[in-house]
């Protein structure tokens, strides 16, 4: 029992909440399937963004990524992704959304929620930053003007 308890109380956090990106197919807007095993060990750590067409907030935050997409490709290589949580009521509007607002990102659609509920995500925006082993190492709820700031910071460290 003792032994038990030293492990615990001397094994570092990081090595017991290692939450890695779930395998699930999602599409792109274009209709094409993806598993998102595929960001699994990348060569790049990587930014998801869960949002919806009717979120004010999640098309701001979308919004600021791109217009620092070519500071953060000058600073570091990570990759950002959006990925809509609509339903298929408001599915039409993801790729037309996308066009309007002209973002330089890859857009996705998670069109039954498998991978917005493998992640336990109940509230939008919600982002992600996943280091090149697939692994979470930080998440977002909510949009706050300046976290874009705080996320390349976080980028440059992995």
């Amino acid at each position: 029992m003792r032994v038990l308890l030293f492990l615990f109380l001397f094994t570092p956090l990081t090595l017991l909440a290692q939450e890695k990106l779930p395998a699930v197919v999602i599409k792109s807007i274009a209709g094409k399937e993806l598993n998102t095993a595929v960001f699994q060990n990348s060569d790049v750590p990587l930014v998801i963004s869960f949002w919806a067409t009717w979120c004010k907030p999640c098309l701001q935050e979308l919004d600021a990524f791109n217009d620092l997409t070519e500071t953060w490709k000058k600073e570091t290589p990570a990759r950002i992704i959006a990925i809509s949580i609509d339903d298929s009521r408001t599915a039409s509007g993801i790729k037309k959304t996308a066009g309007l607002h002209d973002w330089s990102f890859e857009v996705f659609w998670d069109e039954n929620q498998d991978l917005k509920r493998a992640l336990n995500i109940s509230l939008i925006p919600h982002t992600l930053v996943i280091d090149r082993n697939g692994v979470i190492v930080k998440r977002y709820t909510a949009y706050v003007p300046g976290n874009e700031e705080k996320i390349l910071s976080l980028l440059k460290t992995l």
